[in-house]
């Protein structure tokens, strides 16, 4: 018997970084495991040679693309014409096709020929609306209304990743009743909690004595490291132990960078540029706390979970699906953009004993986010419509 084939259309992938990237790929190798054989359809945006490609014996296939706003940190990609034959070739040999992302032009094509060779659609919506403000929050309100609201429209299943994402697209006229919530996961065997923290400092040139808050986020406006910043201005007046590491890369790096000079903050904020998915663990295990200072579009955001089963309590903003994740077992919701609230959740945490909690944090994790019930779930969505 054939495998089934999943066409995933995805605007971006691996190795390009990003949350929507990560939740393909995770699902995506599962499902070979499990004997389906997923497609990956993307832009030649995730692929310095834009051309088709392997990952972890997952076959990626590559279109022509425009990519609009990148350099804004808008990862909005329009396919070129001479990329629908691609489009074309992997929809017709695919048995199901599965969207991720409702506002994407490579969303709306792979819909509409998916409906044309009568293939199943099911959609994953990964992110609420994002506020970047003035036009840009104009131009994707527009978006959602022509582009957005048609591939809900059209597809036969609708998973969210949160009841905030869920409310999000009931809000632009989904189905209800055909719509879900799947929540994210994490890979259990790869976060996990370590009992060698000062061994781990040591070895990534960390003081031993500092109590370290850790993000990991793309430098973009919509997450808010500019809001970390600040709050670390008012923490480190109060404790000068504190060090804040940001990992990850965007183009507000050297706008942050700056901004870290102006406040004098060299010995206590730090921007780690990217770091490798193989030494990400180190850095959540080197951490006393993790910060998510997110200002809008959050769906779930995978960091919280990898934090999480490293046993790190988390702070976090109340945007999109974060508050359903987060609470006082396991750390702490605060308003969004408000600095002076943020600063002192990271003061009382560095003044208790976070790591009393790190047990029970990780069997949160266990319990509720394990990749492997997600595509359990994905799979029985799948056998649904075959």
């Amino acid at each position: 018997m054939k495998p089934i084939k999943i066409c995933i259309v995805t605007h971006l992938f691996l190795p390009h970084v990003g949350g929507i990237e990560r939740v393909v790929y995770e699902q995506g190798r599962r499902l070979l495991w499990m004997g389906y054989e997923p497609i990956i359809l993307t832009s030649d945006a995730s692929n310095i040679t834009g051309k088709s490609y392997m990952v972890d014996g997952i076959k990626v296939h590559c279109y022509s693309t425009l990519k609009v706003g990148f350099r804004l940190g808008i990862p909005y990609s329009i396919p070129k014409p001479n990329g629908y034959e691609t489009f074309l070739n992997c929809i017709k040999a695919s048995d199901i096709v599965h969207v991720h992302g409702h506002p994407y032009l490579s969303s709306y094509l792979a819909v509409k020929l998916a409906k044309k060779y009568s293939k199943p659609i099911v959609l994953t919506q990964h992110n609420t609306f994002i506020k970047y403000g003035g036009f840009l929050d104009f131009a994707e309100k527009l978006n959602d209304l022509l582009i957005g609201r048609r591939v809900l429209r059209e597809s036969d299943k609708i998973i969210t990743v949160s009841k905030a994402t869920l409310n999000y697209v009931l809000s632009l006229g989904a189905d209800q009743q055909k719509t879900e919530v799947l929540y994210n996961g994490v890979d259990l065997e790869r976060f996990k909690l370590s009992a060698s923290k000062i061994e781990i400092r040591k070895i990534l040139g960390f003081p031993k004595n500092s109590f370290i808050v850790l993000t990991v986020r793309r430098l973009v406006y919509k997450n808010g490291i500019d809001l970390l910043l600040e709050s670390a201005k008012i923490a480190v007046k109060k404790n000068p132990s504190l060090l804040f590491l940001v990992v990850g890369s965007g183009p507000d790096f050297e706008k942050i960078n700056l901004k870290i000079h102006e406040f004098k903050l060299e010995n206590n904020f730090r921007l780690l540029g990217f770091v490798s998915d193989a030494f990400l663990p180190l850095y959540y295990n080197a951490s006393d706390v993790f910060v998510l200072p997110s200002k809008s579009g959050e769906g779930l955001p995978l960091v919280i979970l990898e934090a999480m089963a490293c046993g790190l309590p988390v702070i976090a903003t109340n945007v999109g699906g974060s508050p359903e994740v987060v609470d006082e077992s396991c750390g702490r919701i605060v308003p969004t953009d408000n600095t002076l609230s943020l600063a002192k959740a990271v003061l009382e945490f560095s003044n208790s004993d976070p790591s009393s909690k790190s047990r029970r944090i990780r069997e949160i994790v266990e319990e509720r986010y394990d990749w492997n019930k997600n595509v359990k779930r994905l799979i029985e969505i799948y056998e649904g419509f075959i």
